[in-house]
């Protein structure tokens, strides 16, 4: 349900709720008024965990003290801190997401639930066709004025007309207007979509009278432009200092008007977060080491394996923790442009799995760390396997015809290598399928049977360690005729090429949460196939895939959502769109050791960081920073 965005996109999520001061305005209970039955918070499905006026978070610690800095890696660049034209214009920075706050947030130890941040109460009625957001009077600006219905009236129409991405994430509200002192009405463009009320939560607010404004030459602010001018916000953090593309340092706000709000009490702690960039992830792992960064996530298994041997890990002043991942599925891949002519025939994408030997490389690269991914819900119920059944067989029954037929002849199951036998094999199955796809090897290279022209691919990826496996790759791809060849470019390159589609094959991953919905539209639908900065990277136009969407969108509970979710995972194995590649099911994490946290994480907040982490003063003495 959350849109996953790419700065914005390449992130995690956050959570809050209702007041513990009086000053604020706790809820007692769901109000009623002009008919309207107001609540602290929504939930998709079932009821909420949290009842009104609640204290804190179960997982927090509500005497966590505040202070202490946090040092965090952030890679690429960044040259905006404007997050309405993100994905359109320039990087965004890491954490421009600290800077602003919601109408609602969720929780981390509840699926497809928020609570009222900048909203108090939020109202809608049976069929889902309006939503009434409150805002709570306390709410302010940092500059001290009060966040009014204009802010985000404001806010809905900048990233509707200037963000393609979140234009179509709210394409189905088509008014919003002020409907009372500190009340906004939304209204959507039919009845029975059940996650748009929630989905309009998630808007991010910004002050229209500071876009509206000048900056400090006099020079009027523009909405639709890049800028490095540190942003007003209303959120915990603002932007201390900076420096392009290299550094970036947010100060925790000590006016923050939330900091009180019950579900805010046990976060925010440090008093700055400090991002370093890096280009490279070895460079980064090495800064690491000498202590120039604090917390360290490793998404190599070979650096797992192999590079936590220095003597600060052997001293214990470095911690070493995995945390299970249990918020959200994942499909990683090579994923393939269909919007290229040679790369349009699904046969000649699976071609592509059958020549990829993941167990050897596995084996040889990766320690024998991963398993292979054999689901776009992969680690979630969401997952297909086996034959559809049931209710899944039934939605699939009303696209059938317009699907592959294996669908409903065979569990989808991705090629197995590692051994010579089995390889042979595969690439005896795949030369078979190029060639029903029209291609021929003519002197050791694969062509077009018709025009002679040698099929050529390239693997474009933005981080030289991904390099490794896709040399690993490529001989494969050369033994089938396919001249494979890997580019690496830098992030803003990588970024801009992505906006054109310029690119055959890229690394391509995507989030998906608990409770998936409107945010498919954008992974996997026909409109976005063509939208600069959508997530739909490889460019899929089909009408069965679309009409599975909206089966997920509008649900009626769980139990049809995870079947309908089902048999969309299960369409798009068969359409072979990408190459799944591999999962861990954990995070892995190196950290020194100045920090402490609630004994009990939540259940999907993976390790919360820093989130509800907070500086161990204790710690930090028997670890002093290097100067």
């Amino acid at each position: 349900m959350k849109l996953t965005r790419r700065s914005v996109i390449r992130s995690a999520a956050a959570a809050v709720a209702a007041p513990a001061l009086s000053a604020i305005g706790p809820l007692a209970a769901p109000a009623r008024a002009q008919g309207r039955d107001w609540k602290h918070g929504l939930s998709l499905f079932g009821d909420l965990r949290y009842a009104p006026g609640f204290k804190h978070y179960d997982y927090v610690n509500p005497a966590a003290p505040k202070g202490g800095v946090a040092r965090q890696i952030a890679f690429g660049t960044f040259d905006n801190f404007n997050m309405v034209v993100a994905g359109v214009k320039g990087n965004l920075a890491g954490g421009t997401d600290l800077i602003n706050d919601m109408l609602m947030t969720s929780a981390l130890d509840e699926v497809s639930t928020e609570y009222g941040l900048l909203a108090e109460a939020v109202t809608h009625p049976a069929d889902f066709s309006t939503v009434t957001y409150r805002l709570r009077a306390a709410a302010k600006w940092h500059d001290g004025k009060p966040v009014t219905p204009e802010d985000v009236i404001f806010s809905m129409q900048v990233f509707k007309k200037n963000s393609p991405q979140l234009g179509a994430y709210y394409r189905h509200v088509v008014k919003f207007e002020k409907t009372g002192e500190r009340e906004i009405t939304f209204t959507f463009d039919g009845p029975g979509n059940r996650e748009l009320p929630q989905i309009v939560g998630q808007l991010p607010v910004l002050p229209k009278h500071w876009w509206e404004g000048a900056d400090k030459s006099g020079k009027p602010r523009d909405v639709t432009a890049t800028t490095l001018e540190p942003p007003l916000g209303c959120g915990p953090y603002r932007i201390k200092e900076f420096s392009p593309g290299r550094s970036l340092v947010y100060e925790r706000a000590k006016n923050y008007w939330a900091k009180d709000l019950n579900v805010n009490v046990g976060r925010y702690n440090f008093d700055e977060l400090r991002y370093e960039y890096f280009r490279d992830s070895t460079v980064a792992l090495e800064a690491f080491k000498a202590d120039t960064v604090d917390w360290r996530t490793e998404n190599s298994a070979k650096n797992w394996a192999t590079a936590y041997d220095f003597p600060a890990v052997k001293d214990k002043r470095v911690v070493l923790e995995e945390f299970p991942i249990r918020n959200f599925g994942v499909m990683q891949s090579f994923a393939f442009n269909v919007r290229r002519e040679k790369l349009s025939d699904p046969r000649v994408r699976r071609a592509f799995n059958l020549g990829f030997d993941f167990e050897e490389m596995n084996k040889q690269i990766f320690f024998g760390q991963y398993k292979r991914i054999g689901s776009y819900f992969e680690g979630t119920e969401l997952a297909s396997s086996g034959l559809p059944q049931g209710k899944e067989l039934e939605i699939l029954q009303t696209v059938r015809g317009k699907v592959p037929p294996e669908v409903f002849t065979a569990p989808y199951i991705n090629p197995v290598g590692g051994n010579p036998e089995a390889v042979r094999a595969n690439l005896r199955e795949a030369t078979r399928l190029l060639k029903e796809a029209g291609y021929e090897v003519r002197n050791q290279k694969l062509v077009n049977a018709r025009s002679g022209e040698p099929f050529t691919a390239e693997f474009l990826v933005e981080d030289p360690a991904s390099e490794r496996f896709v040399l690993f790759y490529k001989p494969s791809l050369e033994r089938l005729g396919i001249a494979a060849s890997v580019r690496t470019v830098d992030s803003a390159q990588y970024e801009n090429r992505l906006r054109q589609w310029d690119f055959d094959i890229v690394v391509g991953s995507w989030g998906q949460s608990l409770s998936p919905g409107n945010e498919q539209r954008g992974f996997w639908g026909s409109a976005a196939a063509d939208q600069p900065g959508s997530r739909n990277l490889v460019g899929i136009k089909n009408p069965a895939i679309d009409a599975l969407i909206e089966r997920v969108i509008f649900t009626k509970d769980r139990d049809e959502l995870v079947a309908a979710t089902k048999a969309l995972d299960r369409v798009l194995l068969w359409n072979h769109y990408v190459v799944p590649q591999w999962t861990y099911g954990k995070v892995r994490s190196a950290r020194w050791d100045r920090f402490s946290r609630p004994p009990t994480l939540p259940k999907y907040g993976l390790s919360a960081w820093p989130a509800i982490w907070w500086w161990d003063a204790q710690k930090a003495a028997k670890v002093p920073p290097r100067s």
